[in-house]
């Protein structure tokens, strides 16, 4: 096969490729990255490149108009090289807020009463033994054996390899005295001989032992630092999952992954991001990463796999089949971990292809399985994981809402960093809108929060209709017919900071009325499946980061949350890290675990056929229904005239 060198500016790298190489290729080939939010199948445009000269091929344009093919854009994922190319890179979208900060993660207490000789599986033993002689020539790994049995009662250990080349030298370093590091009677391994991790020489003077609770998210990575003996965390960090650049949800990262080596990128991105979260952790607390020596993830079913490196695919092909959701404890050099290479590893249970650990610790650490009262637990996100039930019995399910409640699908959507809208007020009178800005600087988009917020004060302000349609007929300049269609402008180009009008279109709102009709009919679809009414539930908890910054009363007037009052709703933050630190901590949690998972069960909302009724009834604001929202219909009459 041909090859041909593919130059890229403004780097000015230079690199070699057979035909039919995609641009995308070419460039991680030569180290430069490009942000591909839609996995490579050509639907975000996010990977556009410009000044193409050479001989190339364009599979699919759908995201460029004419105008941009005539200047010579292209997408580099639809783009093959045919000969000799060279390419212009424009600068590459980052995400500029910082998370790695103990302020974005949720505040963990010590459970009352815990108790590490009892609840924790890590143990630190120190043994001393007699050193060998010429009338003593027992080998070291018997030698060892023995003293753990004698002094600690600790039977028939197991080794592996990495153990056994380290331990005679930490032996005769310690003078016959060391410290060995061992996880017993693990949730998994009930009544079974404990492994032993590390070996230490002399008497450990500082007993502290470490851990990590981690929940992978499909946006952000939370890992949060945990001694074990009190249980105490110690740090905590959080950053952006480095998987966003090759998809911005899980469909797309599960296409990415299916393709040549994918699944091994996904795998490092994801890897790459735990691992210098950790250091920032451990860095922050002073402690060397090699001490840590347990670790319990989080996280939905794509991304344990993609994690693991397991294939994928079928989470997202009929009938939506894991690879496995209770997948075995293994140690940190299998995956790479910045932590002590033989740790232990749990990625805790999932329940089906779109209920994950995330949930199954959610529901751990919300307290729903132990409650008599009817409770709704739900993640609002680009899944919409939703949880009905109480102490009897507890059912799931995943409405597909997408990630429009997280900036992408909008035009000017955007994650929640600074410069994003995260508030909005509109007059009824004059239309005119006020705004709270992440950072107090110019904005330059809408993240989650600030979309929810705006497309509430449209519809009570009568700028949209309950369809979503735009008046355009109201006595204000904001309201006017764009490119794309009806919109509303939100931000007047010279008060912004990128320089152009922020405006929200009815494309926009279409997207928002479905991502919040998927959520409003899963768990209307749950109740009726087991004849249960909303007026029923007593408690509405909201878990994710995201939950955190809903307010309840817009949420309502848009139809995404029930017409309940206010005082049922508790916003819980990260329930997952939450749940894998309970993990992490006390077996008799990781056991409890183990039974919410094997008690849900997952209602596939595909397969049943009153969803589709739901859902299409919910594409209105708040509902075709307006009696299903007596406080919105009461707000509604109030400002009529």
């Amino acid at each position: 096969m041909a090859e041909h060198k593919v130059r890229f500016l403004p780097d000015d790298i230079t690199v070699t490729v057979p035909t039919g190489t995609l641009l995308t290729e070419a460039a991680a080939r030569a180290g430069i990255e490009l942000n591909q939010p839609c996995g490579g199948q050509g639907r975000c445009g996010r990977c556009a490149v410009l000044g193409i000269a050479g001989q190339v091929r364009r599979r699919s344009t759908v995201r460029l108009s004419a105008e941009a093919l005539a200047q010579g854009w292209a997408l580099a994922c639809q783009t093959t090289v045919q000969g000799d190319v060279t390419v212009e890179v424009p600068p590459q979208e980052k995400i500029e807020r910082n998370l790695t900060t103990d302020r974005t993660a949720t505040p963990v207490q010590v459970p009352h009463g815990y108790d590490p000789a009892r609840d924790q599986t890590i143990r630190a033993v120190s043994v001393a033994m007699s050193p060998p002689d010429m009338s003593d020539q027992i080998d070291d790994w018997t030698r060892l054996q023995m003293a753990l049995a004698r002094e600690a009662d600790i039977q028939n250990p197991q080794a592996s390899l990495g153990f056994l080349k380290e331990m005679g030298a930490v032996l005769r370093a310690g003078d016959w005295e060391v410290t060995v590091v061992l996880d017993q009677d693990a949730w998994d391994r009930p009544h079974c001989p404990p492994r032993l991790i590390d070996i230490r020489p002399g008497h450990m003077e500082d007993d502290r032992l470490w851990g990590l609770a981690i929940d992978i998210g499909t946006t952000t990575v939370t890992v949060c630092l945990v001694e074990l003996v009190s249980g105490e965390v110690v740090a905590q960090a959080a950053d952006y999952n480095g998987q966003i650049k090759r998809g911005e949800d899980v469909i797309s990262r599960i296409i990415y992954a299916s393709k040549d080596d994918g699944a091994a990128q996904m795998q490092e991105l994801v890897v790459g991001t735990i691992n210098r979260l950790i250091g920032a952790a451990c860095k922050r607390a002073q402690v060397d990463p090699r001490q840590v020596v347990k670790a319990a993830i989080a996280g939905n079913s794509t991304m344990i796999h993609l994690l693991l490196g397991l294939p994928a695919a079928s989470i997202r092909l009929v009938p939506f089949i894991t690879g496995v959701n209770h997948a075995p404890v293994i140690t940190a050099e299998e995956i790479g971990l910045n932590m002590h290479p033989r740790g232990t590893v749990d990625c805790l249970p999932n329940v089906a292809s779109y209920v994950g650990a995330d949930i199954t610790a959610g529901v751990l650490s919300s307290g729903l399985d132990e409650v008599d009262d009817l409770t709704l637990f739900m993640d609002v996100g680009t899944n919409g994981e939703i949880v009905l039930g109480n102490r009897e019995w507890q059912l799931s399910c995943a409405a597909s809402a997408g990630p429009a409640f997280e900036g992408a699908g909008v035009r000017h959507g955007m994650r929640a960093t600074r410069g994003a809208i995260e508030e909005v007020w509109i007059s009824a009178e004059t239309y005119e809108p006020g705004l709270r800005v992440i950072g107090g600087v110019k904005p330059k988009g809408l993240c989650g929060s600030g979309l929810l917020s705006l497309l509430a004060e449209l519809f009570m302000a009568g700028i949209v209709d309950k369809a979503g349609n735009v008046n355009l007929d109201l006595p204000t300049a904001r309201t006017r017919e764009g490119e794309r269609g009806p919109e509303y402008v939100v931000v007047w180009a010279d008060e912004t900071s990128i320089g152009e009008d922020i405006v929200i279109t009815h494309v926009d709102i279409d997207n928002l009325l479905r991502a919040k009709a998927a959520i409003y009919a899963g768990y209307m679809v749950l109740a009726a499946s087991v004849g249960v009414s909303l007026a029923d539930v007593k408690r509405v908890l909201i878990a994710g980061n995201f939950g955190k910054y809903i307010n309840i009363e817009k949420a309502i007037q848009i139809g995404l949350l029930p017409d309940k009052p206010w005082e049922q709703f508790d916003f819980l933050g990260n329930t997952a890290v939450r749940g894998a630190y309970l993990a992490l901590l006390m077996r008799s949690q990781r056991q409890r675990l183990k039974e919410i998972a094997n008690k849900l069960t997952y209602l596939e909302l595909s397969a049943d056929n009153s969803f589709y009724d739901a859902f299409t009834s919910a594409l209105f604001l708040p509902h075709t229904d307006l009696y299903l929202f007596p406080s919105v219909q009461a707000a509604m009459q109030v400002q009529t005239p």
